[in-house]
């Protein structure tokens, strides 16, 4: 008995886990969204001038991001959109970008 409930507890962790790394990959999808109408629906670029994002390090997109948010970066509209986000957030958006194919 006292075997089945320790397989059933770490079943149970390893399935909230497992739960919460997807739920965090559709929030990040979810915010990812607001960025298709100019760089399209997976990042790869919608319009000419208009860099992809799509298989870039996740490093260089944060710094971007993040440069853009502290108005380090000249931009139309990108600092008012990084501005709408925790550094964190900003992340796991640079991590969802990063893992799309170009």
């Amino acid at each position: 008995m006292k075997t089945f409930s320790s397989c059933l507890a770490t079943l149970i962790v390893l399935t909230s886990g497992l739960a919460a790394a997807q739920n965090a990959d559709v929030q990040a999808r979810a915010w990812a969204a607001s960025c298709a109408a100019c760089h399209g629906t997976q990042g790869q670029g919608a319009s000419t001038g208009i860099p992809s994002l799509a298989g870039q390090s996740q490093a260089a997109l944060l710094q971007k991001l993040l440069a853009f948010k502290r108005d380090q970066l000249p931009a139309t509209v990108m600092h008012q959109h990084a501005k709408g986000y925790t550094d964190a957030e900003l992340e796991r958006i640079a991590a969802h970008f990063a893992q799309q194919s170009r």
